[in-house]
């Protein structure tokens, strides 16, 4: 078995850092980096690029709603196409400064509350897709897996990579847990590897509110501003290694 493992990363702003991204680049093998919506600004961003070029890390886009106050992860009100413009902008500014690092932004990944609402608006997903597609047509979205952002990436012929959570509680939907709801989040290392291992060998992911439900995935997200990411994402890399997968980073070529 093989398998990408992701975080997000670069998400600070100014001298305020949000988690450990030096040390997270080291374990993970693609970073999607907060590129001026909900974190972020161009010095982060040029460190958090020059860090993934250093470790090899697979770089993406990490465009999310302009709200840095809530984090990103309230919705603002806008229509689809507006949200497209706006990722637009915030994966042009991502582009810019890897220019100036040397490294390419191979794919798209929306951050929290606009990622969550692409997975169930499929007009939302279209036109972050339509977006991307209009940029490059051979960027690739990372998408929740199961969701309609799956589904608008595979319809508009855009190469896309699904991913599941190993710190995030899941519904039978297929969506996430919301934050601040009873089983949200996996804090516990031992068990998010133990939910991770048994997804691979069966391709169910167990959720909280009924029978596990089938899924595929091409990469895992562990949070890299959740309290003890790097230890989570260390000890999940070493298990499912020790359980024979091979931890490599999803090639867009």
């Amino acid at each position: 078995m093989e398998i990408d493992l992701n975080s997000d990363l670069g998400e600070g702003f100014g001298p305020w850092a949000m988690g450990d991204d030096a040390q997270m680049l080291s374990i993970v093998t693609s970073a999607n980096i907060a590129c001026g919506g909900h974190a972020s600004d161009p010095e982060t961003m040029y460190r958090t690029l020059q860090l993934a070029k250093e470790n090899g890390v697979n770089v993406g886009a990490h465009p999310g709603f302009r709200d840095r106050e809530g984090f990103g992860r309230r919705v603002i009100p806008m229509s689809p196409a507006e949200a497209g413009r706006m990722c637009a902008a915030q994966i042009g500014a991502l582009m810019g400064m890897a220019a100036q690092v040397g490294v390419p932004v191979t794919y798209v990944k929306p951050h929290g509350a606009l990622g969550n609402l692409a997975a169930r608006d499929r007009d939302v997903a279209d036109a972050i897709v339509a977006a991307v597609r209009a940029i490059d047509p051979t960027l690739a979205m990372l998408a929740i897996s199961g969701t309609q952002s799956e589904q608008a990436a595979r319809a508009a012929d855009v190469p896309v990579f699904s991913e599941i959570f190993a710190d995030r509680g899941y519904l039978s939907t297929g969506h996430l847990v919301p934050r601040g709801q009873k089983g949200a989040m996996i804090h516990d290392t031992d068990e998010a590897a133990e939910r991770l291992m048994s997804f691979l060998e069966t391709g169910l992911m167990p959720v909280i509110d009924g029978d596990p439900i089938k899924l595929e995935a091409q990469s895992i997200c562990v949070h890299g501003d959740s309290p003890g990411a790097v230890e989570m994402a260390r000890g999940i890399r070493q298990r499912l290694t020790e359980r024979g997968v091979r931890i490599s980073r999803f090639s867009t070529v």
